[in-house]
Formats: C-alpha cells, structure tokens, sequence
C-alpha cells in the first residue's frame, strides 16, 4: 500500500504529521511503514510533541550550527543562487534523516507516548513538500 502525504509549510520549523499518518494506517494490521521526503531541503523527525519548546529549541540548534550564507562564517559556500537560506537547508538535511522506518501494530505506528511524526522546513519560503509512505504488511 502507498500514498503520498502533502505537507504545507511556511517557513522554517517543524510540522508534524502524526495524526494523517495514523489514519492513513488504520485498520491495516501489523507491519512496516516507509516515509521518505521528496526533497533536498527538508527532514524527516521523530521527536517529542508534548511541549512546543523541542521544536522552538531544535530549530534554534540547527539555526546556530548552520547559518545563512549572510553569515560572514559561510562566506566559503558558493551555491547562493537560491537565496541565503538554501545551501543551509542542504546542508540540514544531509546532516538529518530523510526517510523513516516505523513499525506498524494492529493498524497504528509504534511511536513512544510523546513522540511525533515531523517534516523539518529548513528554507524560509512557503513550500508544499510530498512525503512519499509505503507499508508492507
């Protein structure tokens, strides 16, 4: 079975995906769920959605460890064509997943009490990313 998931973004930041996930599972019995992203620019995350301050945190770690190339510490990239943020958000997502793999029980994923399903936007400019899901029961 497969799909594909759109997810609208707006910026940097994450955006879980959790819930359309679990409904596109459920009733499909035990298994394993891919999820790949299409795109060389963003992540894929799993990681605690209880409190907002992960998120806010991890975006302002990933800010700090790879700034824009305005930044004169970047000065050495050249692939500025796009805008300041995107060789950055290259840079991300090679540092980052882009594909998961998570186990499938009884129709829903097996995620930890606190955890959720994110695309992680490493470009400024609004986007709409396709995360590619494959299950095999």
């Amino acid at each position: 079975m497969q799909t594909t998931f759109e997810i609208p973004t707006h910026g940097q930041g994450l955006y879980e995906f959790t819930r359309q996930v679990t409904r596109w599972t459920s009733g499909q019995g035990d298994g394993v769920l891919t999820l790949f992203v299409r795109h060389t620019s963003c992540s894929l995350l799993i990681q605690e959605n209880a409190d907002p301050e992960v998120q806010t945190d991890l975006h302002n770690f990933f800010a700090r460890l790879v700034p824009p190339t305005t930044d004169p510490s970047m000065a050495y990239l050249t692939h500025t064509y796009e805008g300041p943020d995107d060789m950055p958000a290259h840079i991300k997502a090679a540092m980052m997943p882009v594909s998961l793999s998570i186990p499938v029980a009884q129709g829903r994923p097996v995620l930890g009490t606190w955890q959720g399903i994110y695309l992680f936007e490493h470009r400024n400019a609004p986007h709409r990313r396709s995360v590619a899901a494959h299950f095999l029961a």
